[in-house]
């Protein structure tokens, strides 16, 4: 069980002041779901998180844009509310139908799981997804998420169908790169995926990780 003091007890505070202030200005903005498709470098795909939308990820979508890459996203997941299988379908329609290849999916949290089956589910004469940069993902499940009645987040509880199914896809695990922080109190398993890039970050939090430079120069490094 992950200790929580009184340092522990602020980072989770500042991390939900975080999330609910994001999730907020996530609803507004001139930017559209085409603002940041320009680019030379490696394509990006965005895959937010459960009860997010795509604008959520706002600061990593401009910090990739900044640096040169194109920038995608996937407005029809709305704010990921259904099942991870149906999620990864869309991101492999959505990679067809633009004729991406190379590309960096970055995701946050269920994003991480979504894109990792996605790639799962390539076919390896026609894969489009290099890499998958996952950002505080549950890859074992989260146990928090059996104690909360929202039925969005039964994916993420440790057994579950689609969880198990996943796991069992390691073939593609050394294609992804996992980043965390040093605490995360919706994940208390941790976010480490064997065979995997596991990456701890000077960070803490499950959502304040998204808007950090540290977050930024990481998943940067990982698509140069």
């Amino acid at each position: 069980m992950t200790r929580i003091g009184p340092r522990e007890a602020l980072w989770w505070a500042r991390d939900y002041l975080y999330a609910a202030v994001a999730w907020i200005v996530s609803h507004v903005g001139a930017d559209g779901p085409d603002s940041y498709a320009a680019g030379v470098l490696r394509p990006v795909l965005i895959v937010p998180g459960v009860y997010e939308n795509w604008r959520f990820m706002r600061p990593a979508i401009r910090a990739l844009h900044d640096a040169g890459h194109p920038v995608h996203v996937l407005p029809g997941l709305g704010h990921n509310l259904g099942p991870i299988a149906d999620a990864a379908l869309e991101v492999r329609d959505y990679l067809e139908t633009h004729d991406l290849h190379g590309v960096a999916v970055v995701a946050h949290s269920k994003g991480g799981l979504i894109g990792k089956l996605a790639m799962a589910a390539e076919l390896a004469e026609d894969a489009r997804i290099a890499v998958v940069v996952a950002i505080c993902t549950p890859f074992g499940g989260a146990r928090l998420a059996r104690y909360l009645p929202w039925p969005a987040l039964r994916p993420l509880v440790p057994g579950h169908p689609s969880l198990v199914e996943l796991a069992a896809s390691q073939a593609v695990n050394c294609r992804v790169v996992s980043l965390y922080g040093v605490f995360d109190p919706h994940i208390p398993e941790g976010s480490e995926l064997p065979g995997a890039t596991n990456i701890e970050l000077p960070v803490a939090g499950h959502f304040r990780i998204l808007s950090r430079p540290e977050t930024f120069r990481a998943v940067l490094a990982v698509l140069s």
